[in-house]
């Protein structure tokens, strides 16, 4: 596998992964935008909007069309939360150009093309998006919100979030709020795109069997002449701001059969290489079926069906997530707490490490075995002040000590304690 970066225009950056393992390629556009309670339901309606119909293919069927014609190419768009920020995502996946039949190729650069024009010109009437598209997507958005109770466990974690970060840009929900829909005309819209257009970052992502040569395709494409270069606003890891919310407890009442407890910890790291103390950190504590919560309140303790944690990087904090029977809150909190401070005085071992590292180095040694998981990478690396690639990646982690996790263990504190119960 091969990456590199090259720019478009400032604040427009284009990457290559060349990668011989698949046979098809894969193009990705990520539209990259503070979140801000304003704009956080236009931009999530965005893609749904966009994916409707573009200038040249101005329906879902004629892009259906268009894809099943390129030997049944597979497009997909969502919004997703990164940080401080979201992001607007979207794809085309296609046979790669050695695998056509004789006589047949360009369809890297077809695909390109079609994936430019969706996401940057879109089908309009009297200067706004189609009306009819406009209204059918703001009632499937307002499903989708409504819809989000319906996970419990997703739901708690959300929840334990908007209380944690209250008042701060993470706490908004990605697909933003029905209150904001009836307010969202065509016209406005529309207006909205075209700034978000102009001051959004932009990164392209193509990845399989791709050539330096289709730079100068995209560059050359009359979406990229008409955008603009731009200093994009966006937030990176350091930026994070810490909650202090001193261990709050917040109980919500629910027709639920089990309990839902969540602990939302700040990690207070010193400096950004930390973070992958960090992941080691989060391993031995729930981050496995080897980890100190999965095996004393779920194994030995038997109280709870589920006992994880994962660690976010991107705002540097640890959610622990727990599945319990409500009348067991106390002793599973109590149970919780008691891992954190055995973390704090080093009750854990060299093999706990070495374990741990071997799980979190399998999983960074299957990245390049899906495209997806490729291009997810080295997005990621986008929001980092010192990007790493996969091999400068794994070696950070070899490195990681007994001692480096101890100190992160001192710098883990409990911000937020989430319940949901019956």
């Amino acid at each position: 596998m091969e990456y590199q970066i090259k720019e478009i225009k400032k604040g427009i950056n284009l990457h290559l992964i060349h990668n011989e393992k698949f046979k098809t390629n894969l193009i990705s556009i990520f539209l990259t935008t503070p979140l801000n309670r304003e704009n956080v339901t236009q931009n999530a309606i965005l893609p749904a909007i966009l994916r409707r119909g573009s200038k040249n293919m101005p329906t879902q069927d004629a892009i259906s069309k268009e894809l099943e014609e390129m030997y049944g190419a597979s497009f997909n768009c969502g919004i997703d939360k990164r940080g401080d920020n979201q992001v607007l995502k979207f794809y085309i996946e296609s046979i790669n150009d050695m695998f056509l039949p004789e006589g047949e190729e360009n369809m890297l650069s077809k695909t390109i093309e079609k994936l430019l024009e969706i996401v940057f010109n879109p089908v309009t009437e009297n200067d706004g998006f189609n009306k009819t598209y406009l209204e059918q997507e703001k009632n499937n958005l307002k499903q989708a919100i409504e819809g989000k109770i319906d996970n419990k466990a997703r739901y708690a974690i959300d929840r334990c979030t908007e209380e944690m970060y209250k008042n701060h840009p993470f706490a908004l929900y990605k697909y933003g709020y029905v209150e904001d829909l009836e307010n969202i005309d065509a016209q406005e819209l529309y207006k909205y795109y075209q700034e978000l257009l102009k001051t959004c970052k932009i990164d392209i992502f193509v990845s399989g069997i791709v050539e330096n040569s289709i730079y100068k395709s995209i560059v050359e494409s009359k979406e990229m002449e008409n955008l603009k270069e731009r200093t994009p606003q966006f937030s990176n890891m350091t930026l994070n701001v810490i909650p202090q919310n001193n261990g709050q407890e917040v109980q919500e009442s629910m027709d639920v059969t089990q309990g839902k407890l969540i602990l939302g910890l700040n990690v207070k790291l010193e400096n950004e290489d930390m973070q992958y103390d960090a992941l080691i950190y989060n391993s031995i504590l729930g981050g496995s079926a080897n980890s100190k919560l999965f095996q004393n309140v779920r194994e030995k303790a038997s109280l709870a069906y589920v006992a994880s944690s994962s660690y976010l990087k991107s705002k540097n904090n640890i959610f622990i997530n727990c599945g319990i029977e409500i009348e067991n809150y106390e002793k599973a909190l109590q149970i919780v707490k008691e891992q954190l401070e055995e973390m704090k005085q080093g009750k854990f071992t060299e093999n706990d490490i070495e374990v741990a590292k071997k799980g979190i180095i399998d999983a960074i040694q299957t990245i390049d075995d899906e495209q997806d998981s490729e291009i997810m990478y080295f997005f990621g690396q986008e929001f980092c002040n010192n990007k790493l690639n996969i091999e400068q990646y794994l070696e950070r982690i070899k490195k990681v000590t007994k001692e480096a996790v101890l100190k992160i263990a001192q710098k883990v504190e409990i911000d937020t304690i989430y319940f949901l119960k019956n």
